[in-house]
């Protein structure tokens, strides 16, 4: 049964799932009140309990303390409202980097009592059309450096209104930074209820229609007093740096709300590499950092030549499985476990996790207080321990679909089904096996193949694709494309390079092939469906 809300345009709620198709919520650890703004927890609370001169987040050369960024995100609240109309329930679309300017902004607009989605800056015109449209958004607040993709949309959607700039480095001459510095910087926000939908996240699956994820205020807050709280143990002197795009939820997650609900501090970058990471964590003596196994590879490789990571306390792994070499060898060179865990935007972070006291290579380790799993058959029989089944997640969070069809086919039961095949041993430990959908997973990203399917078959030269995802040992996963040209072009290494250049100026570029092959057909069904099993099977 939900609580109250303060939505007047009442969209989201109109578009949950009915009760029936969600999952069991496990709440009985997290008592919150009825009315609650997540953005306010994670800031004038924090200035009430006394941690309004200490840094809350830094990058693009400047720190905000926490009392600045709750003046900042008032400010951007007020000016949301006063002078672009905003009403509680009206859907916000950011595009940006990792910037303190996105943290404001997507602050600014929770406190509004608006329905965030925020979006990453290699996207194109073409996705981000999909997103606005497919929920209605009304005002797109966008870095003022990244504006080429989005401002063609605000002619091409017929919901969207506004397309507000903001300034993405120190400066303040975007719009809406000249809008919100008119505005005073006392307290303003909207009594949302904690059932109230804050968040959007969208993830593609496997079929590559985008899926936008609902996620309420208690749920921002539930990730942090789950995860961060027990398996982390954020102290308010940690430091947080990472690579994965606020964008994502584990982003969002590691780099922003974990640190702020504990008076901690974040560090953003806009260009997360490894050699970013590295200079990062040596500079501010970085404690926690969140990224792929690709770049924990990279750093160790750093360690070596001498590079100084000593400050790390946690190393956090998430996005694809951590290979057992990689646990230990960072181990090995730093005495420190490395934590690797499972999370999906269906369920916004982290469920089950490795803890500093038992993590084992090669090992997802257990549930968060809060969650219970178990692994299922196709019938969602148990099965037993040691045999590979499809892994079944219960906790206080959980999959919304909005409005879609394929609601029914994550939650059964009631229990999430996240897609994944894992094996639970005698000890009652979780093990990684593989996914159990055609989802390319890629140094952390997940990428639809029919996605990259659609880009490539825009391209003249292109008669039919078949994409699907190969081993690498260095991300994983990567895309490979079986391309049937048309008749008479010629099958080049200038061909592949053109080919990957289309689809990266077509969709997000780390989705585009690493591996093109060129065929003269592809293998098929009856029917004429391409088989994408047998693809994988060609040496």
């Amino acid at each position: 049964m939900l609580g109250p809300s303060a939505h007047v345009d009442t969209f989201c709620r109109d578009n949950l799932p009915p009760e029936e198709a969600q999952p069991v919520y496990l709440l009985e650890k997290f008592p919150y009140p009825d009315h609650l703004n997540a953005a306010v927890e994670l800031t004038d609370r924090m200035v009430e309990r006394g941690f309004g001169d200490r840094i809350a987040v830094s990058g693009t050369g400047r720190s905000r303390t926490y009392r600045e960024l709750s003046d900042w995100t008032n400010q951007i609240a007020r000016a949301l409202v006063e002078e672009y109309g905003i009403v509680p329930g009206n859907r916000i679309l950011i595009r940006s980097s990792n910037t303190p300017a996105l943290v404001a902004c997507w602050l600014g607009a929770t406190k509004a009592g608006a329905v965030v989605i925020n979006t990453m800056p290699m996207m194109r015109k073409k996705e981000l059309k999909q997103y606005i449209e497919k929920v209605e958004v009304k005002l797109v607040l966008c870095d003022m450096r990244m504006l080429d993709e989005i401002e063609p949309c605000l002619g091409e959607c017929p919901t969207l209104e506004h397309v507000v700039s903001f300034d993405g480095t120190a400066g303040q001459d975007g719009a809406l930074d000249l809008a919100a510095l008119k505005k005073p910087t006392d307290l303003y926000w909207v009594e949302t209820g904690r059932d109230d939908v804050a968040l959007l996240g969208f993830t593609s699956g496997s079929t590559g229609v985008p899926k936008a994820t609902m996620h309420f205020h208690r749920d921002l807050l539930i990730i942090a007093d789950a995860y961060a709280k027990e398996v982390l143990d954020v102290r308010p002197d940690d430091v947080f740096v990472g690579s994965p795009p606020l964008a994502f939820t584990f982003g969002l997650g590691g780099l922003a709300i974990f640190p702020l609900r504990y008076g901690a501090s974040a560090v953003l970058l806009e260009k997360a590499g490894p050699n970013e990471l590295i200079e990062i964590i040596e500079t501010h003596r970085a404690t926690i950092c969140f990224t792929a196994p690709t770049a924990y590879r990279a750093m160790l490789m750093a360690m070596e030549e001498g590079a100084d990571l000593s400050s790390l306390r946690c190393a956090v792994s998430a996005g694809e499985t951590l290979p057992a070499p990689v646990f230990e060898a960072w181990r090995e060179k730093t005495g420190k476990p490395m934590l690797d865990g499972i999370g999906g935007t269906e369920l916004l972070h982290i469920y089950m996790s490795n803890r500093f006291e038992d993590a084992r290579a090669g090992c997802t380790g257990r549930p968060l207080s809060g969650y219970i799993a178990k692994i299922v058959d196709d019938d969602m029989n148990d099965v037993p321990r040691g045999t590979p089944g499809h892994l079944a997640v219960r906790g206080p969070v959980g999959c919304r679909y909005l409005a879609d069809d394929r609601q029914t086919k994550f939650v059964r039961d009631g229990w999430n089904l996240p897609g994944d095949i894992f094996v639970e041993d005698e000890d009652g430990y979780f093990h990684f096996a593989s996914r159990s959908d055609d989802m390319i997973v890629s140094a952390g990203y997940n990428i639809a193949g029919p996605e990259v399917e659609a880009a490539l078959l825009a391209h003249p030269d292109i008669l039919e694709c078949g994409v699907i995802g190969v081993p690498d040992e260095a991300r994983g996963q990567i895309v490979q494309a079986h391309v049937v040209l048309k008749e008479g072009v010629p099958a080049t290494d200038s061909k592949i390079k053109e080919l990957q250049d289309f689809v990266k100026a077509t969709v997000a570029p780390y989705k585009y092939p690493r591996s093109v092959i060129f065929v003269e057909q592809l293998p098929k069904t009856e029917s004429g469906k391409i088989q994408r099993f047998r693809l994988k099977e060609r040496p």
